[in-house]
């Protein structure tokens, strides 16, 4: 049985489910919740706010806040805690280099909506390829 899950977390409802997932079937487990957040780019996207800031370790902080802070929601009504960390850069890249500290990785797959499927699957598929431990992709 694991004793360390990794759950990477951004706020989509597919990510919920991965840590649901996990907390129910690896009860006696410690969980650690990632959330990367994007560097600024080109096309900006979610980082924009990123781009504006004068710290980046703030804004990167505070927005992954509201990740964590449901995260923390659903691990209460468990009765169990969790440990957050924050990544940045690429999903997938993070969420691999960070997976070999733990025993599996729990992901949440794609949603429904082609936009969501193209990004969040992508990184699933990518971090279950990649990844020097086993995945659990939850869909």
């Amino acid at each position: 049985m694991a004793s360390q899950v990794l759950v990477p977390m951004n706020d989509s409802e597919m990510a919920m489910k991965a840590l649901e997932f996990a907390l129910e079937t690896y009860t006696d487990a410690e969980f650690t919740v990632l959330t990367v957040v994007g560097v600024p780019t080109w096309h900006m996207g979610s980082a924009t706010g990123l781009a504006l800031s004068s710290d980046l370790s703030e804004a990167a902080r505070a927005q992954a806040e509201s990740v964590f802070e449901a995260a923390r929601e659903v691990a209460t009504k468990h009765d169990i805690e969790i440990t957050t960390i924050i990544d940045m850069g690429n999903p997938a890249r993070a969420i691999t280099k960070r997976a070999a500290d733990f025993d599996i990785v729990v992901i949440g797959g794609h949603e429904r909506k082609l936009s969501s499927r193209l990004l969040i699957g992508n990184v699933a598929a990518t971090v279950t390829r990649q990844s020097p431990v086993p995945v659990t992709v939850v869909e």
